[in-house]
């Protein structure tokens, strides 16, 4: 709602400056000029970016409304679930019975009973292949830190790929308004024998071209580029705190303390508070 709310500011504080200007907001709709710069732009991004990347891009602009879900009451779900796990892991054969959960997640009661997070297949995914792991006896506590490390830090490198791509877009874009504008100029010429006022509506059409380029590149598409980092610090956190619980309670911490642990790395915006915590953890 609040991203909502700042894409009104922004239309209204541009267009509402141009009326009260004495503008008419009719002589900015210029469809061919919209089409030359929208769609040389996306031409463009389709020949830079392989498809992954594009509808990736897609679906992380949809994310920019309505958010992706990763927000404090998600975090809550999967400590809360870390904390099952761990109970059941340390209790006597618990071994085999975590064994059932991670291999069949999709039939398992205890991952049912967190929708929240079955809705995440990537974080499911690094759940329950990083426990599967960490019930190999021979492996070595910090190897397996480097390794939810590497992987973390590969499927960070993946999801900013969208948001990079379309920071490059909105950084093209002001140069696409400059071309449909310079392309408006020579229509122009070749109207200079016409009235005045054809003249004057082939000027105004360029004129919007650059206009468009410039607002498009600063305020639409960069502000989504931007958002789109947001959306994926907050997805990589959720990793980032299970690789802390995990690695805690491989020491040895009791399941409340590991997700302690776990808590502590979150953004302080989405961070349940310790008190928060711990009545959750008794219900």
């Amino acid at each position: 709602m609040f991203k909502v709310a700042g894409f009104i500011i922004l239309l209204a504080s541009i267009l509402g400056g141009f009326v009260l200007a004495h503008g008419n907001l009719i002589n900015l709709w210029q469809p061919y000029e919209i089409l030359i710069i929208a769609g040389g732009a996306f031409g463009a991004f389709c020949i830079a970016h392989p498809w992954k990347v594009v509808a990736a891009a897609g679906r992380h602009i949809k994310f920019t409304l309505t958010g992706t879900g990763y927000n404090q009451k998600y975090y809550e779900t999967l400590l809360q679930m870390l904390n099952q796990l761990f109970e059941v892991a340390r209790k006597q054969g618990g071994r085999k019975q975590l064994e059932e959960h991670i291999e069949n997640p999709d039939n398992s009661e205890l991952f049912k009973s967190y929708p929240r997070i079955l809705k995440t297949p990537q974080t499911m995914l690094f759940i329950t292949d990083n426990f599967r792991l960490s019930l190999v006896d021979n492996l070595d506590t910090h190897n397996f830190e480097a390794l939810m490390e590497h992987e973390i830090e590969t499927y960070e490198g993946e999801l900013s790929r969208p948001g990079k791509a379309l920071q490059e877009i909105a950084d093209a874009l002001p140069g696409f308004g400059i071309m449909a504008a310079v392309l408006g100029i020579v229509i122009t010429m070749q109207s200079l024998d016409g009235p005045p006022e054809q003249l004057g509506a082939h000027i105004g059409a360029a004129l919007v071209g650059t206009f468009m380029g410039v607002f498009l590149g600063y305020g639409v598409v960069g502000p989504m580029a931007g958002s789109i980092v947001h959306s994926v610090h907050y997805e990589i956190k959720a990793l980032e705190c299970i690789k802390a619980s995990l690695i805690s309670f491989r020491h040895g911490t009791p399941p409340a303390m590991a997700v302690e642990a776990g808590r502590k790395v979150l953004f302080s915006e989405s961070r349940p508070s310790f008190e928060e915590m711990e009545k959750i953890l008794e219900g």
